[in-house]
């Protein structure tokens, strides 16, 4: 009898490897080199129920770089039938030159059923700047070693099919709003980073239905092709114009109405069956785009409490949550070979426990009707979680139900103002704006261009390091901030009183003949300082200069 037991249970490992074997890897690329696509075709030959689900079957590629770094490369699968021939990618962006070694995996219900011989390819050097990093709160740094501070706005969709405005229904459905226009107006006007969601009505990646967006099409697939063809897009067309993108990576269609797994939001977090199929997603969408140099982040969720008070009477326990995060997280660092940074979002409500977590890079918040408490915010949570803090979403009113035209001045002017508190607050990302379609068709977001030219001097003058110094000034109603960038200090000026102001700046060093930036116009002019003082005159209400002091 036990000799009949392994027999069978023998015959049975012969039948699984007989249909589990990869047959060929072949190289797209023939002259690979670093922070580029270097695409695998693999054909294989094995049997699945549903094959972009890990626990059915999975494809590895376990990578030894140059300098012997180990890294596994998730793999994806692109066309053909269970028990048949079929294509799967590999797609790989080596961040060092020279030889690669690789084996790749077949794995069935979790078990190694085939591997690849040992190969190699060589990777030549670019001068490609490489992935972005958290260096320090300030800045962000490329494999290269260059310095990078996110400068631009949320671009979260496209126009909708039908939008809910009430004032504004015509101008949120207008094509025009489109990535290629929006990303090429951000890049014109100096921007180089935005954020985006995948959503029910945006890159909706597991949406089969029920698509607010006559961009996409109903599809009974486990992924919608046309939102991997719309992604594929966003992510060449970003990477030629050098703009970087968070990604808002979202919960998803887990709701079982929508072709999920779980009844409830509260599901989501805790279910087994809900975390495995997001792992899942998380895997394909790191073996499809992880390569993307210009992915700055992956963002998990957008406004998490608001998902956690979804229903107010019975809100979701913020500990499942943070532990969700935590464990999503984790499984980003083990499956990412690039490393991106990771972060999340809250609307106004911290959950304890959820800045302090390891494997989150970078804490942020949206701040909206209150754009002046800005730099404070990101110097508290930074001093107290000891890690970069970026303000993710701001804007002067947040409820679209109100015609912005109204109090149109006052939008212009906080998007403004906005921009010039991040510059000169310890954050790797300068607060995005909201409301991206109103500034554009006001042309406020032209303005981007006048952050933009302090911004290149200030990372030119320290190459990427800032430092916040205390300025004082003669007049209360004035707001003074302050950052040295090497031998230079530039210092922001802003008359939040109602009337003209004569201001003197004590500086802490003595200063010769300091420019003075006229945020408005654009222009510089040369003014008279005395030791460590320097006196402007009538600077008018809500103006704003930058004084640039060697």
């Amino acid at each position: 009898m036990k000799k009949s037991i392994i027999i069978t249970s023998l015959l049975l490992c012969l039948q699984v490897n007989l249909f589990a074997q990869i047959q060929k890897v072949t190289l797209l690329n023939l002259k690979p080199s670093t922070f580029k696509k270097a695409e695998f075709d693999i054909k294989l030959i094995a049997e699945w129920v549903n094959p972009y689900l890990q626990e059915d079957v999975s494809l590895d590629m376990l990578i030894t770089s140059p300098s012997g770094k180990k890294l596994l490369l998730p793999c994806y699968y692109e066309n053909g039938k269970s028990g048949k021939m079929s294509l799967w990618k590999a797609r790989f962006a080596p961040q060092e030159s020279g030889t690669y070694r690789y084996t790749i995996k077949l794995f069935k219900s979790g078990k190694n059923v085939s591997t690849t011989k040992p190969a190699a390819f060589t990777a030549f050097q670019n001068n490609g700047k490489g992935f972005l990093h958290v260096k320090n709160n300030w800045i962000m740094q490329f494999d290269n070693g260059a310095p990078f501070r996110g400068i631009g706005e949320n671009i979260c969709w496209e126009s909708r099919a039908n939008d809910d405005s009430r004032f504004y229904k015509e101008l949120h459905e207008n094509p025009k709003y489109n990535y290629e226009y929006m990303l090429r107006s951000l890049a014109d006007h100096g921007g180089n980073f935005y954020r985006t969601w995948i959503c029910s009505w945006n890159l909706p990646l597991d949406w089969k239905s029920g698509i607010n967006n006559n961009r996409y099409t109903n599809s009974d697939e486990y992924f919608n092709p046309s939102a991997i063809q719309r992604l594929e897009r966003v992510m060449k067309l970003s990477d030629s114009l050098g703009v970087y993108t968070m990604l808002t990576l979202g919960p998803g269609a887990y709701l079982e109405k929508d072709g999920g797994n779980v009844k409830s939001a509260a599901d989501f977090f805790v279910k087994p069956e809900a975390k495995a199929r997001y792992k899942n997603r998380l895997r394909y969408i790191i073996a499809r785009w992880g390569y993307n140099t210009c992915i700055a982040n992956w963002e998990l969720f957008n406004e998490i409490d608001n998902v956690q008070f979804g229903d107010k009477d019975n809100p979701i326990d913020a500990s499942v949550i943070v532990k969700w995060h935590d464990e999503m997280s984790t499984y980003i660092k083990s499956i990412d070979p690039y490393k991106h940074p990771v972060t999340t979002s809250i609307s106004h409500r911290d959950l304890a426990g959820l800045n302090s977590l390891s494997n989150i890079d970078i804490n942020q918040k949206h701040i909206y009707k209150n754009t002046d408490i800005i730099p404070e915010t990101i110097v508290k949570y930074e001093t107290e979680f000891k890690k970069p803090y970026v303000i993710g979403e701001y804007g002067f009113e947040w409820d679209w139900s109100k015609n912005f035209d109204d109090f149109a001045s006052d939008m212009d002017r906080d998007f403004k103002k906005g921009l010039w508190y991040g510059l000169f607050s310890p954050t790797p990302v300068l607060p995005m704006t909201w409301w991206w379609e109103y500034f554009d068709n006001r042309k406020t977001d032209v303005y981007i261009k006048k952050v933009r030219t302090i911004y290149d001097q200030m990372i030119s003058a320290g190459e990427g390091n800032f430092k916040t110094v205390k300025v004082q000034t003669s007049n209360p109603g004035v707001r003074v901030m302050a950052v040295e960038c090497g031998k230079k200090i530039f210092i922001y000026v802003l008359n939040n009183s109602s009337e003209k102001q004569d201001v003197i700046i004590f500086i802490p060093r003595p200063t010769t003949s300091p420019k003075v930036f006229d945020c408005e116009k654009g222009t510089y002019q040369t003014v008279q300082s005395t030791d460590k003082n320097i006196a402007l005159k009538a600077i008018g209400q809500n103006a704003e200069i930058i004084i640039v002091a060697d």
